[in-house]
């Protein structure tokens, strides 16, 4: 009896051992996907803002955590349990899908280049403070960033998801759960931190000592310029990312002379400066990602541009006249 216990010990001590070793490498597993989605994830925290700027102050938490969950949601009811079922069945159709959201992602970065520069049409009423557009308005913005977001979460959860395809189904599963998890709470903490930097600054200011109220000072008199240049940066990695994955998607469906094109610059561009060749290389791929994506872009606005729709001042005319005919 006692070496029939001893048994059953030691093979619950080997199955204890196992299980060790198998959240280890999970672990490991996880960290290594997420710190090689970290650039989509600085992306995800550099659009953002964008979308939280014009809100009443009392407002942008409440905001900031309606975008949060929803960036979970869509990451854990569509697009983990998507990329598992699809890496498992039809492999071959993730790279047709990102660049789906590629384009819409250089659609969209391309479409705010036009604005900046005066381009096309111009929605005055998005010149106001979203506080004084009204809730309807407030709705928009949180569903398009949500939207956005849904875009940069899938290409942040196919690259996870690259990074560990050789590990069993439910191993997979796991690492992209916490992946998902850990990723949206580090974005959405750093978006809070951005856009209340400003209360930070004003909380400080009030104090008594001066070092703490200069500097309190001068964070609000920065967060202006730095939530402006964050929108600036957030349409830049629009165009990045979508383009980056319209240039991989090509050479991974065999149109390869775009990708062959970047990959000689990087070469050229590296041997320049040998102790800098990492930073040239990434520099030059983003930079040509980044021509690809506004050209995609370009082109897609052109199309959309091409296609006869009625606007709904037209349709109220319309109605208005039949109206009127009755």
């Amino acid at each position: 009896m006692a070496a029939g216990l001893a048994a059953l010990l030691d093979d619950i001590a080997a199955i204890a051992r196992i299980a060790a070793a198998s959240v280890d490498d999970i672990s490991a597993a996880a960290g290594r996907a997420g710190v090689k989605a970290a650039g989509v994830v600085v992306d995800d925290a550099a659009v953002t803002p964008r979308y939280v700027t014009g809100f009443d102050p009392t407002r942008e938490l409440p905001i900031i955590k309606k975008i949060g969950l929803g960036s979970l949601r869509n990451k854990l009811l569509f697009i983990v349990p998507a990329a598992l079922l699809l890496s498992q069945f039809a492999p071959w159709l993730l790279t047709p899908i990102l660049m789906a959201g590629g384009t819409y992602l250089s659609f969209e970065g391309a479409h705010k280049v036009l604005e900046w520069l005066g381009v096309g049409h111009h929605d005055a009423a998005h010149d106001e403070p979203v506080v004084e557009q009204g809730p309807e308005q407030e709705k928009k913005m949180v569903a398009g960033a949500i939207r956005t977001d849904f875009i940069l979460s899938a290409e942040i959860m196919v690259i996870a998801l690259n990074e560990v395809a050789d590990e069993p189904l439910f191993n997979r599963a796991i690492i992209l759960l916490v992946v998902a998890i850990g990723i949206t709470l580090l974005i959405y903490g750093v978006v809070a931190l951005i856009v209340k930097m400003d209360d930070v600054g004003l909380h400080l200011a009030a104090r008594e000592q001066e070092g703490l109220q200069r500097f309190g000072r001068f964070l609000v008199k920065a967060m202006p310029v730095i939530l402006r240049m964050l929108s600036i940066v957030g349409v830049v990695a629009m165009l990045w990312v979508g383009g980056h994955i319209l240039l991989v998607g090509m050479d991974e469906l065999g149109f390869h002379p775009v990708y062959d094109f970047v990959h000689h610059a990087e070469g050229v561009v590296s041997g320049w400066v040998p102790s800098m060749a990492g930073g040239l290389t990434w520099l030059t791929n983003t930079f040509f990602s980044a021509i690809l994506g506004l050209t995609v872009g370009l082109v897609v606005v052109g199309i959309l541009k091409l296609v006869p729709r009625r606007s709904k001042d037209e349709h109220a005319d319309t109605t208005g006249h039949a109206d009127a005919a009755h």
